[in-house]
């Protein structure tokens, strides 16, 4: 058999072979993940998702506040006999200055205002302004003559104007809905403690505005009363009221803000 050759190179360490420069891929743009909108407080962390700098709560929380102690004081002077120019006993208040009714278009240009300075653009004028003025006019108009066509009772006739202020409400929010999304919890959140008010009002026969039902308004037991003339307005023509007319004061406060330097 033929001698086997021994390999020079058996037993000696493999040398490290000099790596071959390759060419590197191209590096790739980071890619950044989309902006999240911040983290709002409590559960109405939505309303205003992608709007950056709108801490709901804080929007909130002072005008919720201060009708809220518009709502008490009434009804406590009321009750006590206080001044009738400021706390008429009335039904449906007798146009008192002194109530929250007025706040609305208030809050309303308060909200366009922090909205214009977090960099939240408004439509157009047209749009913000005109939208909800035309629903708040066309709304009673509509429910007016509805109520003359169909000679409605007391009570079909305030279901009436409650279906016509949802509609009223749906557009004067459509017409801007950043704005119209802190309106409607505003308005939630100030009719909640009237309701809760009236009811109390009521089963007390405390014989203030949050009790008397309007003039040749029929007898109802006490809970359908609360019914009619406290839960199903507040919560429709009243919530119609705040979204539509605070709308318009939003617009106002928008385009008065935008005219100040930041």
């Amino acid at each position: 058999m033929a001698a086997l050759k021994k390999d020079p190179g058996a037993g000696r360490p493999l040398r490290s072979r000099a790596a071959v420069p390759s060419a590197a891929p191209a590096a790739r743009p980071a890619v950044r993940p989309p902006a999240r909108a911040p983290r709002l407080a409590g559960g109405l962390s939505g309303l205003f998702a992608g709007v950056p700098g709108a801490p709901v709560l804080n929007l909130l929380l002072w005008p919720t506040l201060l009708t809220l102690a518009v709502t008490l004081l009434r009804f406590a002077g009321e009750l006590r006999g206080w001044s009738p120019g400021y706390f008429s006993r009335l039904p449906g208040g007798g146009l008192s200055p002194l109530g929250i009714t007025w706040l609305a278009p208030l809050v309303g240009f308060y909200f366009g205002w922090r909205l214009e300075r977090v960099g939240l653009r408004s439509p157009s004028p047209a749009v913000a302004f005109g939208l909800p003025a035309a629903a708040l006019v066309v709304g009673p108009l509509v429910a007016a003559l509805g109520g003359r066509l169909f000679k409605t009772s007391w009570t079909s006739n305030f279901t009436l104007w409650a279906v016509v202020s949802v509609g009223v409400a749906a557009v004067a929010f459509a017409a801007w809905p950043a704005l119209g999304r802190a309106l409607l919890a505003y308005a939630c959140a100030a009719r909640i403690p009237v309701v809760l008010v009236m009811a109390v009002a009521i089963w007390k026969s405390a014989g203030t505005h949050y009790d008397l039902p309007p003039p040749g308004f029929p007898y109802l037991p006490p809970l359908r009363r609360w019914l009619f003339i406290a839960a199903l307005p507040q919560m429709t023509i009243w919530v119609a009221w705040t979204t539509a007319t605070g709308a318009i004061g939003g617009a106002l406060g928008w385009l008065a803000a935008s005219r100040r330097p930041r």
